[in-house]
């Protein structure tokens, strides 16, 4: 039964992706001229991600930061006023447009339209050592969106987005590609309300940079607990 929920989803994020694509693309046009105009630099934005089972990919958005913004400052924390947002930019992200590229990973098959959002390839630490709640996030391919953006994208932890990503690999061998079909409907919904946009400090008296490299730490070491000590946290 999996293996079919696996190829309805697959048919649903090419037939998906693909009418995306066409449909947006003379917004996709004015977005990208918009970038090129706004500031120096390349209109798309490539990093290195993680998908299904670890693998490496190269994902695509559209630039919103200066050239060389992860190595500035917060590195690849985006608190609000963030000086390294293009003018542009802020709009980009404001509207999750910025987003929008990754329909071409989509149709790839490198992502899904739902999953778990890919991390960055050293965000979590090493990949082979991480716990087995951290590691069953990546049993299914990374998404656009998915359960965690729907119940509070930058406006919970990564330990609680990691726990309703589990969430959804639990729904989907239930539901199959009915629960992606539903959590489409609530990321469009979310996207129009412009909340939720930046990740919030822990401590608000810390300036910026010291928050992101406290939370970099943690981050890491959650995932990397014992997992005895995972099942009592």
């Amino acid at each position: 039964m999996l293996s079919v929920h696996l190829f309805l989803k697959r048919a649903f994020d090419i037939f998906s992706s693909a009418i995306a694509i066409i449909m947006l693309s003379p917004l996709l046009l004015l977005l990208a001229l918009a970038v090129k105009l706004d500031s120096p630099g390349p209109i798309l934005f490539r990093q290195k991600r993680l998908t299904k089972d670890g693998r490496e990919f190269t994902m695509y958005k559209f630039r919103s930061m200066v050239v060389n913004a992860e190595q500035m400052g917060t590195g690849i924390f985006n608190y609000e006023n963030d000086p390294r947002v293009t003018k542009v930019g802020r709009f980009l992200r404001n509207s999750s447009a910025d987003e929008l590229p990754q329909l071409l990973n989509i149709l790839k098959g490198d992502m899904a339209v739902i999953g778990p959002r890919p991390c960055i390839t050293y965000e979590l630490g090493d990949f082979a050592t991480l716990n087995k709640r951290y590691k069953k996030r990546f049993s299914v391919k990374a998404g656009l969106s998915g359960l965690a953006q729907v119940k509070g994208r930058n406006d919970i932890s990564w330990d609680e987005k990691v726990g309703y990503d589990n969430e959804y690999v639990d729904l989907f061998q239930k539901y199959g590609v009915l629960i992606d079909i539903w959590l489409v409907a609530e990321s469009v919904i979310k996207a129009f309300h412009h909340d939720e946009i930046y990740e919030k400090k822990t401590d608000e008296t810390m300036d910026d940079v010291e928050a992101a490299r406290l939370a970099e730490e943690e981050i890491i070491r959650i995932a990397h607990l014992p997992d005895e000590e995972q099942s009592n946290t």
